[in-house]
């Protein structure tokens, strides 16, 4: 089993949470975080660079932060999805205005949904995850099979027979 099988697999109650937050974002994000702190202080953050900042002093604890999402924590944030690194995904963008870094952010979430990682975009969404039960129970993630895909066999010269 490769090590994100083996990452995805993993059950217990500290989940590791992935927190994005746009620019115009960032106060519902601190506003959610405030009103769930007591969910979210049972789990490990990871985020994005100034999202992981504001969230760090409003909680005050440790978040493990990556660069700005514009310049690569948004890749940066799915690398660690694709390793097993993050089992959730909190991500409150901003779908009213343009962003320069948009191919990332769908990238992102386009990562999540390959991985089978739960998302949520709106703080309606966010509210239901962090309540689950399975947020604080015992489950197992179910990683898809890419075998297949990963084993194919690809015709370098389709003209040669």
């Amino acid at each position: 089993m490769a090590d994100n099988q083996k990452n995805a697999a993993r059950t217990g109650a500290k989940r590791r949470i992935g927190v994005v937050a746009h620019d115009n974002k960032k106060k519902d994000i601190l506003e959610w975080a405030n009103f769930n702190k007591g969910s979210l202080l049972k789990h490990r953050l990871y985020a994005t660079g100034t999202t992981g900042e504001i969230l760090e002093k409003e909680l005050g604890v440790p978040v493990v932060k990556m660069q700005s999402g514009p310049l690569g924590g948004d890749q940066q944030m799915g690398a660690k999805i694709v390793d097993g690194e993050i089992d959730c995904l909190i991500f409150f963008w901003d779908p009213l205005e343009p962003h320069p870094h948009d191919p990332d952010v769908k990238a992102l979430l386009r990562i999540a949904v390959v991985w089978n990682v739960p998302i949520a975009c709106n703080r309606a969404t966010a509210d239901f995850m962090i309540s689950s039960p399975l947020m604080s129970g015992s489950y197992q993630r179910q990683e898809p099979d890419y075998t297949r895909y990963i084993t194919r066999k690809i015709d370098l010269d389709p003209g040669k027979e």
